[in-house]
């Protein structure tokens, strides 16, 4: 596909930095457009790639805010977004437009200006164009306390409502996986824009060589038809030097082009990376049998991909999850040391993270609650005489 991206809020604007930083590293080509908004002035400094051109600073002129962030308030963090929409717009106005099949809002949950600023964008950007809106959302880990938990919650809802289809990242999955998200944050949108970029930027001419059974924008596009959440798994291998090698010209002169992979090796190898992928690694866990559709692309060398793997793997996807609407193909990649798979499962409504999180959120709602009566019993207390004999003036 070929997506508008918007970083909103501190995450979402350094996942966008990464998502470009990965396209050159890569040679893939998902961005059409790459823009940064946040109220936090410093924040925007602190982006590696994104030019200071494509960096909107919202908020300047509401006296809260100043440039200086909306301290994980959503409700201030929409206010500034819905004032400053005019200005927002007027960035987006350098879209192509006609080679855009999307917009990408990114955006962390947890804070106040992705959570709040975010769906008001994505509901207005839904009015004013015919192209599909999209979400990446990311939830914070347990570990990040009760406030966080409640904003995300809050605005998960708003968020879904106002896309075409949510896409998820669940940090506290993450942090399980890989140790402390607080220490390893970079870490975590490096693999955030491989995921992504790897699965939405399949298929788009970027100099790759093109196959039979290469994915591309229409594809995507239709898998995230049904809308709801979706979340996306991810798997790897290293190949071998040897393999390498073989992949260039003096390889196959060396070889006298009598090295052919065992094409029943090459389908086990992709069929088993897609069933690790699923089991062990989506960037939001869920029950893979409650996705509506599937997609999985292959990326590597050509020779790598066999056809007859992902035939295996599409079938072996569309018993797990009941659903005939799969689709597979493949993004050939010639200089690739690695043989990656990612799958898209599409709008799945077995999710055990977001129920937590709702119920995070009930509590810490009601602790938020029942503290402030208690603080204003406590300032009435300390203000008033015990004996009640002063008057105020």
């Amino acid at each position: 596909m070929n997506l508008a991206a918007i970083g909103f809020g501190n995450a979402g604007s350094k996942i966008i930095d990464r998502f470009v930083e990965f396209e050159e590293e890569s040679g893939r080509s998902l961005m059409t457009d790459a823009l940064a908004v946040n109220s936090a002035e410093i924040d925007l400094a602190k982006l590696n790639v994104i030019p200071p051109d494509r960096r909107l600073l919202i908020g300047q002129t509401d006296e809260q805010v100043k440039g200086r962030g909306v301290g994980a308030n959503p409700e201030l963090g929409a206010d500034i977004t819905r004032l400053d929409l005019t200005e927002i717009e007027r960035q987006l106005d350098e879209v192509p437009v006609h080679d855009t099949d999307g917009f990408l809002i990114v955006a962390g949950l947890g804070g106040g200006t992705g959570s709040g600023g975010a769906p008001v964008l994505a509901e207005r950007l839904g009015e004013i164009y015919e192209e599909p809106v999209y979400g990446l959302g990311v939830l914070p880990s347990e570990d990040e306390g009760g406030r966080p938990s409640l904003n995300a919650a809050r605005s998960l809802q708003t968020f879904a409502d106002a896309t075409d289809n949510l896409m998820l990242f669940d940090n506290n999955a993450w942090r399980q996986i890989q140790g402390s998200v607080a220490a390893g944050y970079e870490r975590t949108n490096w693999e955030i824009a491989r995921r992504f970029v790897t699965l939405l930027a399949a298929g788009e001419i970027d100099g790759s060589q093109v196959s039979e059974s290469a994915m591309d924008g229409s594809d995507i596009r239709r898998t995230l038809t049904p809308g709801g959440i979706s979340t996306i798994a991810y798997s790897q291998a290293k190949l071998e030097q040897t393999t390498r090698e073989q992949q260039g010209l003096l390889g196959r002169f060396r070889s006298n082009g009598e090295h052919h992979p065992d094409d029943g090796d090459l389908a086990m190898k992709i069929h088993g990376l897609v069933r690790k992928s699923v089991q062990s690694r989506l960037t939001c866990p869920a029950d893979i049998s409650s996705a509506e559709r599937a997609l999985i692309v292959v990326s590597g060398p050509p020779r790598e991909v066999s056809q007859k793997g992902l035939q295996r793997a599409r079938q072996w996807l569309e018993r797990e999850t009941g659903s005939v609407e799969v689709l597979a193909g493949d993004d050939p990649r010639t200089d690739a040391d690695a043989l990656s798979v990612a799958v898209l499962l599409s709008n799945v409504t077995e999710v055990p993270r977001v129920d937590e999180l709702q119920e995070q959120a009930v509590t810490a709602k009601e602790s938020t609650e029942k503290q402030a009566e208690q603080r204003d019993d406590e300032i009435d207390e300390l203000l008033t005489d015990d004996e009640e004999k002063l008057d105020p003036l």
